[in-house]
């Protein structure tokens, strides 16, 4: 039987482009794009930003390979076999991801003395807490503690539900957890399961903009295009006098998100590395 075999086109951008090159991919036919850096789990070029995207077949990469700025030194990668898809295993391991909670894959054990100790399965999901972006959101959460403790917490584009249930173990009464990708509500599911907190959190897919409530504290870990577009339907989901953490922002992307959240007011911009978090309240009495 013959192996399946996969193709990729490999570039390395500087981190501002990162965004406009993995827009570029998919306009030339890239079936998904997989981001690099310094943070995940499998590094980056040092100071840049590496981007793999698959397609289907060798034809394909070489005609997007064609399309690419020579100065990304665009490169085609192929691989044999299904084993690549679990490679990435090897690298997760337990990790403090805020003060007091730590995230373990279920092959791993943990014997520190951690407060909490979550049990996460990506899956197919964005979400294993390693990111800047997702642990700017994580202490924003312990920090802010107080903002939602006993009531109800909203995760924007939750990928793996992590943000969600780092919320439950700190205080929240409930959550609810939403992403436009349908293949992700799963795995959700399934780590909320692990942890026993099924019974606290909702997961679906339902558009920001129909979910019916407003809630103690908003958290979005997406995109800074995203954020912008959906600004309207955020804010609205934000109990007056409570908080909001936009996060998925780089740094230089900092100002034109602030913009379209402009009747918020600032609390904090907290950073790591290229990335930084907009920590805000809408305005009105709380209650």
């Amino acid at each position: 039987m013959t192996e399946p075999r996969f193709y990729f086109v490999v570039v390395n951008v500087d981190p501002p482009l990162a965004e406009d090159a993995g827009v570029l991919f998919f306009e030339l036919g890239a079936t998904g794009v997989e981001e690099r850096d310094q943070t995940t789990l499998v590094k980056g070029l040092s100071g840049k930003t590496t981007l793999v995207a698959s397609f289907a077949s060798r034809e394909e990469a070489e005609a997007a390979r064609a399309e690419l700025d020579a100065t990304w030194n665009p490169r085609i990668e192929e691989l044999v076999g299904d084993a690549w898809r679990d490679a990435w295993k090897e690298h997760f391991r337990p990790f403090e991801l805020c003060p007091g909670i730590v995230v373990r894959p279920p092959w791993e054990t943990y014997a520190g003395s951690a407060q909490y100790v979550l049990e996460l399965e990506p899956g197919r999901a964005f979400g294993t807490g390693l990111h800047e972006t997702t642990s700017l959101v994580a202490n924003a959460l312990t920090a802010h503690r107080d903002t939602y403790a006993g009531g109800q917490v909203l995760d924007v584009g939750c990928g793996s539900g992590i943000l969600a249930l780092v919320a439950l173990v700190l205080g929240a009464k409930d959550a609810r957890a939403i992403d436009n990708d349908a293949d992700v509500i799963d795995v959700a599911k399934e780590n909320a399961e692990r942890n026993n907190l099924h019974e606290r959190l909702t997961v679906d897919t339902t558009p920001v903009e129909l979910v019916p409530s407003k809630f103690d504290m908003v958290v979005a870990n997406i995109e800074a295009d995203v954020l912008i577009a959906l600004a309207a339907p955020i804010s609205e989901r934000v109990e007056p006098g409570k908080l909001l953490v936009l996060s998925g922002v780089l740094a230089s992307q900092h100002d034109r998100v602030r913009a379209a959240y402009a009747d918020f007011e600032r609390i904090d911009s907290p950073a790591r590395g290229e990335w930084v978090a907009l920590i805000l309240r809408r305005p009105g009495l709380i209650g």
